[in-house]
């Protein structure tokens, strides 16, 4: 089977050293290389394999289209593209497009599935290998996974500790099936459809008013990126590394309860939320301990004032 990749980053990169040894992937698609630093892991991947590279600046470019169809693919695969890759660009292998989502579809859908599913606090998610049709994750599903999500992990944790291999576990198996000619196309239930906007700094401010738990749902969900965001002294201050405790108190939400070097214990509906790492303006991301140092924060003072 000729395979195109369309992908970047580690995670594109691995699923490239599993499928090319297997299949002999007949080239790959990934962003052009930046101004500065090191290029892809996914087009370094390639280059060393000495499979072609493409990168064009966006792939609705026309040169795009052309490279695709040179390579006349009998598949693609989309393994972590943020690019906005075409229909009829999607439509030229024989065989169609699958994509690798980090959600149950149809849960989820959209560029931020795993910020959201914390945020929520899900006790479950997991992966999605679909055949991409003209929607947004909308297409029909190949194969699932499902994983745990604990209620104390971040979007990071849950991403890198399982999704991330999972993901290149999905991709290869079910690039087994098409291979093998068993790969189902299996409609999704579109009336179970939920849609979030990308988890960034748009919607990345925290809401002190909310309940305690889904305070903290909201830190770990946008932990490491964007950070859940609020103010100290009129100042932005991002939170991460949080923890959650039970407690009762008298306090203000957004009340710093206690100070700890390890820690800055912070009043929520119900609790306190305990943040180890802090985002400020002049110092970059640090512990709570540098941050105290710096700033000298004092109990009874407020975050989000």
């Amino acid at each position: 089977m000729r395979i195109a990749l369309l992908g970047q980053a580690a995670f594109g990169a691995d699923v490239f050293k599993v499928l090319n040894p297997r299949y002999g992937i007949v080239g790959v698609f990934c962003p052009p290389d930046p101004p500065k630093g090191k290029p892809d892991p996914l087009k370094e991947a390639a280059v060393a394999a000495g499979v072609p590279v493409f990168q064009p600046r966006r792939m609705k470019d026309p040169e795009a289209y052309e490279q695709m169809k040179k390579l006349a693919p009998d598949l693609a695969v989309l393994a972590f593209v943020t690019d906005i890759v075409p229909s009829r660009v999607l439509a030229l292998p024989r065989l169609g497009s699958i994509c690798y989502h980090p959600s149950i579809l149809p849960r989820h859908r959209g560029a931020s599935a795993i910020n959201w599913a914390v945020i929520h606090g899900d006790s479950q998610t997991g992966l999605t290998i679909f055949w991409v049709d003209e929607g947004i994750d909308t297409g029909d599903i190949l194969l699932q996974k499902e994983v745990d999500l604990g209620p104390d992990e971040t979007t990071g944790a849950v991403y890198f500790n399982k999704l991330y291999p999972l993901g290149v576990e999905a991709l290869a198996e079910a690039v087994d099936l098409i291979a093998a000619g068993k790969a189902p196309r299996i409609p999704q239930d579109h009336s179970l459809a939920t849609y979030e906007p990308p988890c960034d700094e748009r919607v990345a401010g925290l809401n002190w008013d909310q309940p305690g738990r889904a305070v903290y749902n909201f830190i770990r969900g946008c932990d490491p990126q964007p950070g859940a965001t609020t103010t100290f002294r009129g100042e932005t201050v991002k939170f991460f590394n949080a923890s959650y405790a039970p407690q009762d108190h008298d306090a203000l939400p957004g009340e710093i309860l206690e100070v700890t070097p390890k820690g800055l214990k912070v009043a929520v509906k119900g609790g306190a939320v305990i943040i180890a790492r802090l985002r400020a303006k002049d110092l970059g991301k640090v512990k709570a301990e540098e941050f105290i140092q710096s700033q000298d924060p004092r109990v009874g003072e407020r975050f989000g004032t």
